[in-house]
């Protein structure tokens, strides 16, 4: 199994803020197909203040750069999320050309020697 660790930021406003929540609360079942059906067995989103932190665990043979895009092609409700939830995000100063979600390095681990 492989994890990736990436950052994206929310648009600043407190009502954006909460309906990204409510979005994420009842995701829509396409969008949970859609994503394991390219490999994803785990994802988590976390939130501090307008910073999200999201842990993708998958298969051993998958590439984040070519499959995770392959996600937006699985169904048209999964490509519609996928255009609903950018109105509410944006690029973190960190964040590459070309890049949405700006992946983290990893710095430690317990069980690394």
């Amino acid at each position: 199994m492989k994890t990736f660790a990436m950052a994206l930021d929310l648009v600043d406003d407190p009502s954006s803020i909460e309906e990204y929540k409510e979005y994420h609360m009842n995701v829509w079942p396409e969008v949970k197909e859609g994503l394991l059906s390219i490999g994803i067995e785990d994802m988590e989103i976390y939130l501090l203040g307008d910073r999200l932190f999201m842990v993708v665990d998958t298969k051993d043979d998958f590439d984040i750069e070519t499959d995770f895009q392959r996600y937006t092609e699985s169904s048209e409700k999964a490509a519609e999320w996928d255009t609903l939830m950018r109105k509410f995000q944006k690029k973190t100063p960190f964040t590459n050309k070309g890049e949405w979600w700006a992946p983290m390095k990893r710095v430690f681990n317990l069980n690394t020697k």
